[in-house]
């Protein structure tokens, strides 16, 4: 095994690359976990949105157009899931293992035609002077905007949730739904907007995969990334400063299986293959020791007339 064949300035640029799509996702789903609401479709949401994104791409020539359309394609997915559950009150983990079902076998039909076809690309965000410092510049000054989105995102998200007063109110009907709706706050609406925010997360989380991470359509590329969001709010202790950080750690374990598989480490590819997500799991667990707990009212169902 030849470990000088790993560049860690390359190491470190692509696993905040390959953490963006996991970070916008699990985004969205805390703050649809802080509203009260458990969505399980997440996977469902990302495929569609990477296939939404990759066709429209494609059609107009335009990445950025296509990022739109992806978020869009993933809150429109998400809508079915909130007409459900908070509408119909069905149950709130069987909408979304359906939701999820439904996205894979939707985006595989919606795929068929764009498979090996090449999206246009998106290009870096360079940063005169900044870029061209060495290793900083190449590890921190020369990605995609929706790298940097995602950052700023998690920081807006913090800042949303600790600071504003629709903040609070999101946080309340999450911890206590009877109590937010004896107020006179709208609980159903409150609730409907963060599942819609946490599509559109999710749409744009799926379309960074097939557009810039793995520029190209495979059906379900998304590869359970989906899940491992929805792993890592709980991680996080639904805190969006925490799911950075955990997007970055799985990220990082993603990268460098791939780098040592690269360098030929004497173990068979799919132990290599299966390491972030065993890891993954172990953090978990020892993270569930966390005093910190979920919201109150995560996965109960609101009845208006409580």
């Amino acid at each position: 095994m030849d470990l000088t064949a790993i560049s860690p300035t390359l190491l470190i640029a692509s696993l905040m690359v390959a953490a963006t799509p996991l970070l916008l996702a699990a985004l969205g789903e805390l703050i649809v976990e802080r509203a009260g609401v458990l969505n399980l479709g997440v996977e469902g949401m990302m495929i569609t949105g990477a296939i939404c994104g990759f066709a429209i791409s494609v059609e107009t020539g335009s990445p950025y157009l296509g990022l739109v359309f992806a978020a869009i394609g993933g809150a429109l997915l998400s809508l079915l899931f909130a007409l459900l559950t908070q509408l119909v009150l069905a149950n709130q983990v069987a909408s979304g293992l359906a939701l999820t079902l439904f996205g894979l076998g939707l985006s595989a039909l919606l795929g068929q035609s764009y498979v090996g076809v090449k999206p246009p690309s998106m290009a870096r965000l360079d940063l005169p002077g900044l870029s061209d410092l060495p290793f900083v510049g190449r590890v921190l000054f020369s990605h995609d905007p929706v790298l940097y989105f995602g950052i700023a995102l998690t920081i807006a998200t913090w800042a949303f949730l600790k600071f504003t007063r629709a903040g609070l109110i999101l946080r309340a009907v999450g911890e206590n739904h009877t109590a937010a709706h004896a107020l006179g706050y709208k609980v159903v609406r409150v609730r409907i907007l963060a599942i819609l925010f946490g599509g559109a997360c999710a749409g744009l989380g799926g379309a960074y995969i097939s557009l810039i991470r793995v520029p190209q359509w495979t059906e379900g590329m998304t590869a359970g990334i989906g899940w491992i969001a929805l792993a890592l709010v709980v991680f996080a202790s639904w805190k969006p400063l925490r799911v950075l950080l955990g997007a970055y750690l799985f990220g990082g374990l993603s990268v460098l299986q791939l780098n040592l598989q690269a360098a030929g480490l004497a173990v068979p590819v799919e132990y290599l293959a299966m390491s972030p997500y065993i890891i993954t799991i172990l953090v978990l667990v020892l993270m569930s020791a966390d005093k910190s707990r979920a919201p109150a009212s995560l996965g109960r169902i609101f009845h208006a007339s409580s």
